[in-house]
């Protein structure tokens, strides 16, 4: 019986099958977005932040982050964000960003979402940001002035 212990890629059975070590780091991917997006709609739509892995193994978590940048609105309204797995609903932000009904345009700088995910899966998976107008009644913008928002997928073994 063979057995190979690897620091990266976990340990190697006799039978080929590789088992990494909980919480490890298997791959990092990251995107970048900084074209200006706007919405005047309480409808959610793409905002452009967008990636795509592809787990090593059905039990990886993929540890999603979303830094959106350069956010704007104007008049009398709010920015809601939305995470989604694919068509799935993973985590919504409703709150009211940067919302103050007394200055007409108000720039609130960066909303930041944090989500451990279980796809359970090992075929290529995408994450994507949506967003919305809370009040719709007037826009709200990311990106403003091409200010760069990420996105950044870990998988860690489980």
């Amino acid at each position: 019986m063979s057995l190979i212990l690897d620091g990266t890629a976990g340990v190697t059975f006799p039978n080929s099958t590789i088992q990494a070590s909980a919480g490890n780091v298997l791959q990092v991917v990251n995107a970048a977005y900084s074209t200006q997006t706007s919405s005047s709609s309480s409808t959610y739509a793409d905002t452009g932040i967008t990636a795509s892995i592809t787990p090593k193994f059905s039990t990886s978590k993929i540890l999603v982050l979303v830094s959106i940048n350069g956010q704007e609105k104007s008049s009398d309204t709010y920015a809601q964000f939305k995470l989604l797995r694919g068509a799935s609903l993973i985590s919504l932000i409703e709150y009211e960003a940067g919302y103050n009904s007394l200055v007409t345009v108000n720039a609130i700088g960066s909303t930041s979402i944090e989500y451990l995910d279980s796809p359970a899966t090992t075929s290529a998976t995408t994450y994507k940001v949506q967003f919305a107008s809370g009040a719709n009644t007037a826009q709200v913008r990311i990106c403003v002035s091409s200010s760069t928002s990420t996105i950044t997928l870990m998988e860690i073994a489980a």
